[in-house]
C-alpha cells in the first residue's frame, strides 16, 4: 500500500471499538494458470511443491489470529459476516479438496456463515470444471465471476491470455449447470486490435448466455506488467513529448468510444448499470440479503494481496507486482506464525474519511444520498469539497438535486478520472514517494 505503516497495531487494537455486525470477508489466492499481460495484481504463475497447503496452513493461522482479535471485546459488539468473496488470483486454481478446506477456514475459522449470505467466486474458464463447481454451489456460493476478457481468440492472445473460445464456452455451460445463482462475465475493451465491430461480437456471446451479471473493463497497461514490459520494448520511438501525448490521448478516445457502445448496448439489452464496470440484468434475482455499505461498514481481508479497513486504519500483507517480488512475499507468508500485528497500511483521519465516503458514493451510478453524508460528517458535501465538486460539475460529469449528489452519464464515463481527482494532496505525495516493485 501507499505511504508507510500501520504502526505495528495489534489486531486487537486495530477493531477495537469497530461496528462488526455487518462485515464483509475476502479471502485471497494468489496462484494462476498464466498471468495476463494487463494484470498488476498480486499473483503468481503456478505453485510448484506443495505451496497450496503451505499457503493454506497460513491463511488458517491468519484467519484464527484475526478471529480471536475480533472477539477480544467479549460480547460487547457482536461479529457478523454480511457478505463474503474469494479471489486472487484465480482462487479456483485450487483443487476441489483445497477449496473445501478453502470454505471451512472462512466457516470455521472466521465464523462466516457462506450458505447464509452471499458468496462470490472468482475463476477462469481452464479452472471452472466440474468438480470444482460442484464444491462451490454445495458450500453456498452465490456468484460466479468467469475473467472471459474476450471472445475472440486473436484479442485474447493480444492480452497475452491464451484460450480458445471453445473452451470458454464449455465452462460458461459447465457453470449454468452448477446452478450457482449469479453468474458475471469479464470483459475488456481497448485490446490492441480490437474494433467496434469485434467488440459487439464479444458483447453479443457474452449476452447469448444472459448473465445476470457483466463487467465492462478498460484495458490499462500498467507498470511492471507484462504488456507494460512489452510495450515499452516494442513501442516505436516517437520524436516528441506531443506525439506521445497524441498516442495516449487516441487511445483514451478509442477506449471511450468501445465503452459507450458496450454501455449503451448492455441498457438496451435490458441491463442497468450500477457503476462505470457493472451492468446487472434488470430481472435478475437478488443473491440475498445484503446489508454490508462500503462506506460505514469493515472488511476484513485475509492472505497477501488481500486489504483490510476498519474506519480509521487500511491494512494489508505486503504488496508488489514483480514476480520474483511475489514469490518473495508469498514465502513470507507462508513462514509466519504470528499473525496478530498489522505491518502495512495507512491510518484514515476525518478528513480522509470524507473524501473515501464520497468517492466510494460518487463511483456508484445511484449517487450518494445527501443526508447519509451529513448524518455521518455533520457537514455538506459542497462545503468540504467545494472546488472538487464545482469542477465535476461544469464539466457537465456531476449532478445534484434536493436529496442525492450523483454523476451523470458522462461523468460515469469518466469515474477513472474523478477517483484520483478526489485523492488528498497527503495521498498523492504518498503514491509519488511509493517504489514499485
Amino acid at each position: 500500500m501507499c505511504g508507510g505503516s500501520a504502526g505495528s497495531a495489534t489486531g486487537t487494537a486495530l477493531w477495537e471499538g469497530e461496528p462488526k455486525d455487518a462485515l464483509s470477508l475476502y479471502l485471497h489466492i494468489p496462484f494462476c494458470e498464466v498471468r495476463c499481460g494487463f494484470c498488476n495484481l498480486f499473483t503468481r504463475i503456478g505453485a510448484p511443491g506443495e505451496l497450496t497447503t503451505r499457503y493454506l496452513d497460513a491463511l488458517d493461522r491468519q484467519a484464527t489470529a484475526v478471529r480471536d482479535a475480533l472477539d477480544a471485546q467479549g460480547g460487547a459488539a457482536p461479529v457478523r459476516f454480511a457478505n463474503a468473496a474469494f479471489g486472487g488470483g484465480t482462487p479456483t486454481y485450487l483443487e476441489a479438496a483445497e477449496l473445501e478446506r478453502l470454505c471451512d477456514i472462512a466457516e470455521r475459522r472466521m465464523g462466516a456463515d457462506l450458505r447464509a449470505i452471499p458468496l462470490s467466486v472468482e475463476a477462469s474458464p481452464a479452472t471452472a470444471t466440474a468438480d470444482r463447481l460442484a464444491v462451490l454451489a454445495e458450500r453456498g456460493a452465490t456468484r460466479l465471476s468467469l475473467g472471459v476478457q474476450s471472445f475472440i481468440d486473436a484479442e485474447a492472445r493480444a492480452a497475452v491470455r491464451p484460450q480458445h473460445r471453445a473452451d470458454v464456452e464449455a465452462a460458461l455451460g459447465r457453470i449454468r449447470d452448477a446452478r450457482i445463482p449469479v453468474l458475471n462475465i469479464d470483459l475488456i475493451y481497448g485490446i490492441d486490435g480490437q474494433t467496434e465491430d469485434s467488440w459487439r461480437t464479444s458483447l453479443d456471446a457474452a449476452l447469448a448466455w444472459r448473465p445476470e451479471e457483466l463487467y465492462l473493463y478498460p484495458l490499462y497497461v500498467r507498470p511492471l506488467t507484462g504488456l507494460g514490459r512489452h510495450g515499452a520494448a516494442q513501442r516505436p520511438a516517437l520524436d516528441t513529448a506531443l506525439d506521445a501525448a497524441l498516442a495516449d490521448r487516441e487511445w483514451d478516445e478509442q477506449r471511450l468510444r468501445l465503452y459507450r457502445q458496450g454501455r449503451d448496448h448492455l441498457v438496451a439489452e435490458g441491463y442497468v448499470q450500477v457503476s462505470m464496470r457493472m451492468f446487472r440484468r434488470a430481472d435478475a434475482p437478488p443473491q440475498g440479503a445484503d446489508d454490508y455499505a462500503c462506506q460505514t461498514d469493515g472488511m476484513i481481508g485475509l492472505g497477501c494481496g488481500a486489504r483490510s479497513y476498519t474506519s480509521t486504519l487500511h491494512y494489508s500483507f505486503d504488496y508488489a507486482v514483480d514476480l520474483r517480488e511475489i514469490r518473495t512475499i508469498i514465502d513470507d507468508y507462508t513462514a509466519t506464525e504470528d499473525f496478530t500485528r498489522a505491518v502495512h497500511g495507512r491510518r484514515v483521519d476525518g478528513a480522509e474519511a470524507r473524501r473515501r465516503h464520497l468517492l466510494q458514493s460518487l463511483l456508484q451510478a445511484a449517487g450518494m444520498p445527501l443526508a447519509e453524508y451529513r448524518k455521518r460528517f455533520g457537514t455538506d458535501p459542497g462545503e468540504d469539497f467545494p472546488a472538487e465538486l464545482a469542477g465535476f460539475a461544469d464539466r457537465g460529469w456531476l449532478e445534484r438535486d434536493a436529496d442525492v449528489l450523483r454523476l451523470t452519464p458522462e461523468g460515469l464515463a469518466h469515474s477513472d478520472a474523478i477517483g484520483p481527482e478526489l485523492f488528498s494532496p497527503e495521498v498523492r505525495a504518498a503514491m509519488a514517494a511509493y517504489e514499485l516493485k
